[in-house]
């Protein structure tokens, strides 16, 4: 079957999650590149196999490609998601205080600086205001001032980085952006040598230069927050201000009552399905599943948003309930893989909505939702534009 993809002008997800569920939780699909890939839908299946340590995730240089086509030279675009081995584990022992809860939490004022900042500037543009550019910028403020990448670079990286997330759909421009992007991070790195700051490169430049880390690792964590940490949070900050929009009993209930603010992250997480939360992976092994054989070297694709519209899992899957007590979703992925920015992502999130609902209570869409502009073309699901009144 065709790779299944959202209806134009929505964020999804696509209509065949439910029926692959059902009838094929073991799909072969054509990928828009041409490649075929295992396309999995069911939440038990997705979380066994992000586990499953004979899955691999490839650079986008090693995708699986065309028949016929042949790898791309080179190093490809290596993140925290491609390590494995010793490596990975270092790298994530010396960020695991960088992004615990605890630490999180104590900057958590300073989360609420940057976004009250962006709004000044939504209510000082005055009605109607575009809450896509304060959705674009917020995640983007926080992972610059965080990881201590210089903001005013961000015209240059933010295309090639989406250029690189994309690759799924345009492999031929992610993997020229791949060679830009490390060329961009180890320029940084080697400034933060010169010039050492206090953000989390740096200190990780520091590990580096004692032994701890390599310096592929300290590239792949700077590669990460490029390509996935920062794209990933304006995509949940956009599509869940947009969801509690179209739904203004649910942006009243969270207005009215911020004791569910933590649940109502979770449930949003679950129920926005970014990207449709495609990971590639790629087999090692013969692997089993449903009675069908995953050869070695074929593709396989986990979807998390499917996984996390599972009925069998979550009750009333297709239904946003702010205060679901049960929700083990996977929008963080699963496994030694699983996001080690989750409590960052959480915390965006939960900040970006609480700074919005005690500036703008009323806050309603200027547009109906059918006029709202979208880019169909690209995996990355979310509105262009957002506006709004208050």
């Amino acid at each position: 079957m065709d790779f299944p993809l959202a209806p134009p002008g929505t964020m999804g997800p696509p209509e065949e999650y439910e029926r692959l569920r059902r009838e094929c939780p073991l799909a072969e699909v054509r990928t828009p590149i041409g490649a075929t890939a295992w396309y999995v839908t069911r939440h038990s299946d997705v979380k066994k196999l992000l586990a499953d340590t004979r899955l691999i995730r490839p650079s986008i240089n090693d995708w699986p490609v065309r028949p016929g086509d042949t790898p791309e030279p080179g190093p490809g675009l290596t993140t925290m998601m491609e390590l494995d081995g010793p490596g990975h584990a270092a790298l994530r022992k010396a960020l695991a205080s960088e992004f615990a809860v605890r630490t999180v939490g104590r900057g958590l004022g300073r989360l609420r600086v940057l976004a009250d900042r962006l709004l000044d500037d939504v209510e000082a543009g005055g009605q109607p205001g575009d809450l896509a550019a304060f959705a674009e910028l917020f995640p983007l403020h926080v992972m610059c001032d965080l990881v201590g990448i210089p903001l005013e670079d961000w015209d240059y990286f933010v295309p090639m980085a989406d250029a690189a997330l994309g690759a799924l759909v345009t492999i031929d421009e992610g993997r020229k952006a791949t060679g830009l992007l490390r060329e961009y991070m180890a320029e940084l790195i080697a400034r933060k040598r010169r010039q050492p700051e206090d953000d989390v490169l740096t200190r990780l430049v520091r590990r580096c230069d004692a032994g701890e880390l390599g310096q592929e690792e300290v590239m792949a964590f700077g590669l990460s927050m490029l390509v996935a940490g920062y794209r990933s949070s304006t995509m949940f900050v956009a599509n869940s201000i947009l969801v509690l929009l179209t739904q203004p009993e649910q942006y009243a209930r969270l207005r009215d009552d911020r004791r569910i603010m933590d649940s109502a992250v979770d449930e949003l997480l679950r129920y926005v399905p970014v990207m449709n939360g495609v990971v590639v992976l790629q087999a090692t092994q013969d692997i089993e599943l449903h009675g069908r054989t995953i050869h070695a070297g074929e593709a396989v694709l986990p979807v998390l948003a499917a996984a996390n519209r599972d009925d069998a899992v979550f009750h009333e899957a297709d239904r946003l309930d702010l205060s679901r007590d049960h929700n083990p979703h996977l929008a963080f992925g699963w496994g030694a893989h699983r996001c080690i920015g989750a409590p960052l992502a959480r915390a965006e999130l939960g900040v970006a909505l609480e700074a919005l609902l005690d500036r703008f209570p009323g806050l309603r869409l200027a547009v109906d939702e059918s006029e709202l502009p979208w880019e169909d073309e690209s995996p990355a699901k979310s509105p262009l534009a957002l506006p709004v009144k208050w």
